[in-house]
């Protein structure tokens, strides 16, 4: 809920930007440490916000860095992470990002085919290193999300098969510079059901008992992230399930003596505690339809014309500052010269007027970070207070 004083503050901003509840984040990492065991070690993916100040609140608070990409690590390593808590995913390294993690000595490249693990090898040789590896296994587990961002399947791009694995450790039987230290799985993002973890724990015992029946006993099992939030009701859920979501492991989960879990969790984390915020333009109407026009487009969200997504919309001056009562439909669009430069179709909000303050929800993951110039736009800011 946003207040009067807030909206004092964000008048005085030039629209668009995106405001970051420091409040919300704190109860967020809070709820997290309070709910997973201490066992467990938790790295942020930088994918879903990569911040500074954002990075500080987690790196202070313990937490290690999830990265898919060189300029990833490079900011976590800038940041101060613990390069023990450093793991490098993606499935198309190249050798400049692959050498400067390896001359800044992360814990662990997740690798996600033979030819990978070979380049590792030949570059780390080079350095005369030996570099910790992961394999990333393709469970064939339905995440039963969005096709776009289901991983965990085998027509997805992503992971090494099943069918594979005796190929995979004939290759690594002759490589000198890398180490196997674990297993890494992530089937997807925003899943809300809990089901598939379950899946993915059968799958994950079964995949470990046939690495120690090869005699392969790895120390560090990865989960990845995926963990979905409420974007319908940002308010009443602004911080996850967390202690169900970890119970499914602790409960499923059948590990060796000393071998530890990991998780990759970003959304769950970070998306509820930002908004885009943007002014109303112009109001155009229309025979079927109203238009609100606002100055924040698809080059600072670009998750509804990307996943046809949703995200809750405010108007923070009509409710907040007016008290309007009467509401009316609209179609929010962006200005960007693109059709699917759409937020929603047909949202109903208090009657809207040119000037007016509006919040898109449930924005801090996938937002800022996936901003573009895209029109020769300016890039957008962000406050976090």
């Amino acid at each position: 809920m946003f207040t009067i004083k807030q909206l004092e503050k964000f008048s005085t901003l030039e629209t668009p930007f995106y405001y970051y509840d420091q409040a919300l984040l704190d109860r967020t990492v809070q709820e997290l440490k309070k709910h997973a065991p201490k066992e467990y070690h938790i790295h942020y993916a930088l994918k879903a916000n990569a911040r500074p100040e954002i990075l500080e609140m987690f790196r202070s608070n313990g937490i290690g860095a999830d990265c898919v990409s060189g300029n990833e690590v490079k900011r976590a390593v800038e940041c101060g992470f613990d390069r023990s808590k450093i793991v490098f995913a993606g499935v198309g390294k190249s050798d400049k990002e692959i050498n400067y993690a390896l001359d800044h000595d992360i814990f662990c490249f997740n690798v996600e085919s033979v030819p990978e693990l070979v380049v590792i090898d030949e570059l780390a040789g080079l350095k005369n290193k030996k570099a910790a590896v992961a394999l990333r296994i393709n469970p064939n587990v339905d995440a039963y999300t969005h096709k776009y961002i289901t991983t965990g399947l085998e027509e997805n791009k992503f992971g090494i098969n099943p069918y594979e694995f005796e190929m995979v450790i004939g290759e690594l039987k002759k490589l000198k510079h890398v180490e196997l230290i674990g297993l890494h799985f992530h089937i997807g993002s925003q899943i809300t059901d809990l089901t598939p973890f379950k899946k993915l724990c059968s799958r994950v015992n079964e995949i470990n008992k046939w690495f120690l029946n090869k005699g392969y006993l790895l120390q560090n099992i990865n989960l990845g992230g995926g963990l979905g939030i409420n974007y319908q009701d940002p308010e009443t859920n602004a911080v996850v399930d967390f202690e169900n979501f970890f119970q499914v492991f602790n409960s499923s989960l059948e590990l060796q003596k000393d071998q530890q879990v990991h998780f990759e969790l970003g959304r769950s984390l970070i998306a509820q505690c930002g908004s885009l915020i943007s002014r109303v333009l112009y109001i155009k109407k229309g025979i079927n339809t109203n238009f609100a026009i606002l100055d924040a487009g698809m080059t600072e969200l670009i998750r509804p014309a990307l996943y046809q997504a949703f995200h809750k919309i405010e108007n923070l001056s009509a409710s907040v500052l007016r008290n309007e009562k009467k509401a009316e439909k609209y179609d929010v669009v962006g200005p960007i010269c693109e059709s699917s430069d759409c937020f929603g179709k047909a949202v109903e909000l208090p009657v809207s007027e040119r000037g007016d303050l509006l919040a898109i929800r449930s924005a801090g993951a996938y937002g800022e970070v996936m901003s573009s110039r895209y029109n020769l736009r300016e890039e957008v800011k962000g406050y976090l207070f």
